[in-house]
């Protein structure tokens, strides 16, 4: 493989063939067919969706705009009862071909157990999260003092959205790109590098760009 390529995309792409050639041989799956990438766009493009919502519900956000994400994830249409249909018409696949000729050694049921059984989780999350909307709206506006945090464990993780997505803050507090003399600085020394127009191929590839932040619309008439 060269050492040099003219873009980041070429060089993963590359580097990704050339590891199914050596997991394949020459029988690779698929070699003539070009890779297909999958763009994800920053959190603050879509803030209906899950990744937007999530970027959205900050420690600072009000009691109003936290209920009212919460019923835009548990509302008729939103994330969570989409998710529930899912999983309940997996369940359903796998009802549809159970049989008890064994009753020793069953996998399919053992199989529709567990989906069933997750679909009945998912239903109880989504009455939690209905009487926690409701309740929402008694939480204070301000912070609390910090000593009380440590009381009860924090719950979210961030870090499968912050390596798929990068840091969501980075976007809302660094200026943008014209008017960051930072980021201007380092364009015009990577113009001046002698391998200008080159990279090489990186143990890790993160995102060079981001939308800037937006306001997200005004929040949906309750749905359900």
């Amino acid at each position: 493989m060269p050492e040099f390529y003219p873009s980041i995309g070429e060089a993963v792409g590359a580097a990704m063939q050339h590891n199914i050639r050596l997991a394949y041989g020459d029988k690779a799956p698929g070699s003539d067919t070009p890779l297909q990438v999958r763009h994800l766009s920053h959190p603050s493009a879509d803030p209906y969706s899950v990744p937007g919502m999530i970027s959205r519900l900050t420690e600072t956000a009000t009691p109003h705009e936290v209920a009212g994400i919460i019923e835009e994830v548990n509302g008729a249409l939103g994330a969570l009862p989409q998710l529930t249909e899912l999983v309940a018409a997996a369940a359903d696949w796998t009802r549809a071909r159970l049989t008890f000729e064994n009753p020793h050694h069953n996998p399919t049921f053992e199989t529709w157990t567990r989906l069933a059984a997750a679909t009945r989780m998912l239903r109880d999350v989504q009455e939690e999260l209905a009487v926690a909307e409701d309740m929402i709206g008694a939480c204070p506006v301000q912070l609390s003092d910090p000593k009380y945090r440590d009381e009860v464990p924090a719950l979210r993780t961030k870090e499968p959205l912050n390596d798929v997505l990068g840091n969501d803050t980075i976007a809302d507090n660094e200026p943008p790109a014209a008017q960051n003399p930072e980021a201007d600085r380092r364009r015009a020394a990577r113009a001046s590098s002698p391998h200008a127009g080159k990279q090489r191929i990186a143990p890790s590839v993160g995102a060079t760009s981001e939308p800037p932040a937006s306001a997200p619309p005004p929040r949906s008439p309750r749905s359900r």
